[in-house]
């Protein structure tokens, strides 16, 4: 039997998932329940964990919801220990709390951008820093979360290009450190998922009636992308693009990049503009 086919092939392991209130860290958190996984879900929004939890547990898995804001240190560590002492070292680590700051470079300020690294790059730090050890112990797996645009920066990209390009550099740095500790580095590249993060301003505060920007025939569903990372940890992949169109695109970009400029350019893209 392959471990795809186990649906407790994660039994008896500790997973923690930052940014785990709703989008893809919430349905990771699902996923990995399915698999046996005991899951702790991080996050601020300590109402919408409790539900997510709730959902876990009804059926039948196993949930902490812990409160947690990555751009503090003493938050993220503070969310470790009660993990630590709760459920025991975690296994696995996702690393998948961030959000995006949108506008072409013109109009965005210095504040912006060190607000988007913030979360998305210093972010990830804290939580690998606080929790490493534990990796190191379980001889787990360390899940980043990029991005395609941390391969290819489109217009009005330029500050969360700029953190998920940071986040494919620690994941190719880090899993050359750690190999020697049995820790695997798996970095996650989605395209388009259907989540919040559009829906999400430059304070990233969410506006929740906007609609989705990107068509629906463009996305993939949450619950997809979280099967697909599941299956990426079973796998031990070192990268997993998620869909087909932003596989496509890092394809090309690797080895036809200026088929990709020619073809942004005569698309004419400008960009998105901040949601407001």
């Amino acid at each position: 039997m392959s471990p795809h086919s186990n649906s407790r092939s994660f039994s008896g392991k500790v997973a923690l998932i930052t940014g785990a209130s709703s989008g893809i860290g919430a349905a990771l958190g699902r996923a990995l329940a399915r698999k046996g996984a005991v899951v702790a879900l991080l996050a601020r929004r300590t109402g919408r964990l409790a539900r997510v939890a709730a959902e876990i547990r009804e059926a039948g898995g196993c949930a902490l919801p812990v409160a947690c804001d990555v751009t503090s240190e003493a938050s993220v560590r503070r969310a470790v220990r009660r993990v630590r002492t709760v459920l025991g070292p975690p296994h696995i680590v996702v690393a998948n709390a961030g959000f995006e700051v949108t506008g072409r470079f013109d109009r965005l300020t210095i504040e912006d951008y060190r607000r988007q690294f913030d979360t998305n790059v210093f972010g990830v730090l804290r939580t690998v820093y606080a929790t490493i050890g534990d990796l190191k112990r379980t001889r787990g797996h360390l899940v980043l979360m990029g991005s395609v645009l941390g391969h290819i920066a489109l217009p009005g990209t330029t500050a969360y290009a700029m953190s998920k390009f940071a986040i494919t550099a620690l994941a190719e740095g880090l899993r050359f450190e750690l190999r020697p500790s049995h820790v695997g580095v798996v970095l996650i590249a989605p395209g388009n998922v259907t989540t919040e993060i559009r829906k999400v301003d430059n304070r990233d505060h969410l506006h929740a009636a906007l609609t989705d920007p990107i068509p629906a025939w463009l996305r993939i569903p949450a619950d997809r992308a979280a099967d697909q990372i599941v299956a990426a940890i079973l796998r031990g992949r070192r990268e997993r693009v998620l869909t087909t169109l932003g596989q496509l695109a890092v394809t090309v970009q690797r080895h036809a990049p200026g088929l990709v400029s020619f073809v942004i350019g005569a698309a004419g893209l400008k960009g998105r503009s901040e949601p407001a």
